[in-house]
């Protein structure tokens, strides 16, 4: 495993490629922001978005998929109060078992700040069924959880002939998923070949006994369907100069954002304001880190470092610290709700890490073989 030069992204992350001078195509997307018209930009936004919304003053301009938390809060109130849209919002809700109270509360504020909002919950039986196999086969519960999350929006954009969906960050320029990267900065259709997704079609699910009719919400809208429709997938974070985790968070925080009060080390975030609606996430994220060296603090300290507001060396401590973190009773909690036990549940997990990385102690507790942040670990 390599680190890049200047932050701490790691060459084992899905559909990425370090330069020759080994530094991650995040880092060299910032290095262009520096010489980016942000004025002209906006502007490119704005004529986007008068091509593509409703010329019906009746009709809806945009759809945007939000949770409630950081990133939609912002992104539904500068489409509405900046852009002069018209958004509807979508928000695919977990099962009652497994959303917080946080994200009921989270949501809420969103729409009593004047927005209208379609709620879809799909079926929890189900829902649960296939984060229960795509777990055991995968070691990855959100392996079938993503497919509807993702697909809610665009598919409602097509039914409702929405033609401008609004998105966040682009997962290629910001995260270093080449996977994903469209015609331009801010074309999003091509988020479907992100690495979970693998395309957006959901049939490997039927291969796990689930009958297709039960699974519709979980398909992506063909390509050639959402060329008909018109339907473009626009990411706003490559328009704004201060698109960030910390950002995006402070700005909800003061319009009424409820964020974690947990201890960093039961779920391994040190801001506390990601996955804000369920518990399972940041377990996934431990799960991650054990499959390939990074989690969720990587993410945060790679933004800060490009940012100028962490030196290298403090986001290794943070990672250090913080990276694979996971309250037991996170871990309890879900395999309660999935029907395994915590036997069953590490025996999954220790099938699936990456023993290049980590081994076991004398206590049984996967630890790191590398160094975070050194040129070559393990």
């Amino acid at each position: 495993m390599k680190y890049c030069k200047r932050c701490l992204q790691p060459d084992t992350r899905p559909g990425i490629e370090f330069d020759a001078r080994g530094v991650c195509p995040a880092c060299n997307y910032f290095d262009v922001l520096e010489q980016v018209d942000w004025k002209a930009r906006e502007q490119e936004l704005r004529n986007l978005s008068a091509k593509l919304r409703s010329p019906d003053a009746s009709e809806y301009d945009c759809i945007i998929g939000v949770s409630g938390g950081k990133d939609s809060l912002r992104q539904a109130r500068y489409a509405k109060n900046v852009l002069g849209l018209r958004p509807l919002l979508v928000s695919l809700g977990y099962p009652p078992r497994q959303l917080t109270q946080r994200g009921v509360d989270n949501v809420s504020n969103m729409i009593k700040q004047g927005f209208d909002c379609i709620m879809i919950y799909p079926a929890p039986e189900t829902w649960r069924l296939l984060m229960r196999k795509a777990f055991l086969k995968f070691c990855n519960w959100c392996k079938s959880t993503e497919y509807p999350l993702f697909a809610s929006v665009p598919r409602l954009a097509t039914a409702y002939q929405i033609r401008l969906v609004l998105w966040g960050e682009n997962p290629a320029l910001q995260l270093g998923d080449l996977n994903t990267m469209g015609k331009t900065g801010w074309d999003g259709n091509s988020v479907r070949n992100m690495n979970t997704l693998k395309g957006g079609n959901p049939d490997w699910m039927c291969g796990l006994g689930i009958s297709k009719k039960n699974i519709l919400q979980y398909y992506y809208p063909a390509e050639a369907e959402m060329e008909r429709a018109g339907i473009q997938i626009v990411y706003l974070g490559y328009f704004w100069q201060d698109w960030a985790l910390v950002d995006n968070a402070n700005y909800g925080v003061v319009n009424g954002l409820e964020v974690r009060n947990e201890p960093p080390q039961d779920i391994g975030d040190p801001y506390g304001v990601t996955s804000l609606d369920e518990d399972w996430v940041g377990m996934n994220q431990m799960i991650k880190y054990l499959k390939f060296g990074f989690g969720r603090t990587t993410d945060y300290v790679n933004e800060q470092i490009r940012r100028g507001r962490m030196s290298r060396a403090e986001g290794v401590e943070l990672v250090e610290l913080y990276d694979g973190c996971c309250g037991e009773r996170y871990i309890t909690s879900f395999c309660k709700f999935i029907d395994i036990t915590v036997d069953q549940f590490w025996e999954t997990v220790d099938r699936s890490v990456n023993q290049d990385l980590f081994s076991k102690d004398g206590k049984g507790k996967w630890v790191r073989r590398f160094k975070v942040g050194s040129p070559c670990a393990a």
